[in-house]
């Protein structure tokens, strides 16, 4: 495969956690060292797993796939959007000390699932091809690991801001809510 056609696949496929990056960094506002290493590691990680497992998987269960995994990167979006959403408008009780941080725990695990369903699909495209998978799942693992970082920077640069950290939450809750959207009408199921 070319490594400019590569380059595309894996930007393309980095735009999702490109986009969390930017909320997550926005929540969080000041994100530590750890914070950034945690997002950028394991969104690179899926994004590179993923398309391997899909090349693994192979023409054997693509057709029960297909049907429905942009249902479920859209039911983990929705879910981690609304549960920010809830959190920001206050209606779930919780101090600054008990704020959930995103980059640990379930969250960052369906964060990374969420942003990593579409690799799975090209994983399954270069095993039709009969492509061998380890370059491009590097190449793409890398690229989201990169983009991630840049997102959380900017994110938190957003979030620093007096007139956006308050709304920030809810901003990202919905951007998220969008991205999930944006998956089921890539994917013909909402009608535009």
């Amino acid at each position: 495969m070319a490594l400019v056609k590569l380059l595309g696949i894996a930007v393309a496929l980095a735009m999702d956690a490109f986009a969390v990056a930017i909320v997550v960094g926005t929540s969080l506002r000041s994100v530590s060292f750890r914070q950034f290493f945690r997002l950028s590691w394991h969104f690179g990680l899926f994004q590179a797993l993923m398309p391997v497992l899909g090349w693994t998987v192979g023409l054997t269960v693509r057709r029960q796939i297909e049907d429905y995994d942009h249902w479920i990167a859209f039911a983990l979006l929705a879910l981690v959007g609304c549960n920010m959403i809830r959190q920001a408008l206050g209606l779930e009780k919780e101090t600054a000390a008990e704020k959930r941080d995103p980059t640990r725990g379930l969250s960052l695990i369906v964060l990374s699932l969420a942003t990593s369903i579409d690799a799975l699909a090209i994983g399954l495209s270069l095993s039709l091809l009969q492509i061998s998978i380890w370059t491009p799942a590097i190449v793409i693992g890398v690229v989201a690991g990169l983009f991630t970082l840049m997102g959380m920077t900017i994110g938190s640069r957003i979030g620093k801001l007096s007139r956006f950290s308050h709304c920030g939450e809810i901003v990202g809750g919905v951007v998220l809510l969008l991205i999930g959207f944006h998956i089921l009408w890539e994917h013909g199921v909402l009608p535009l």
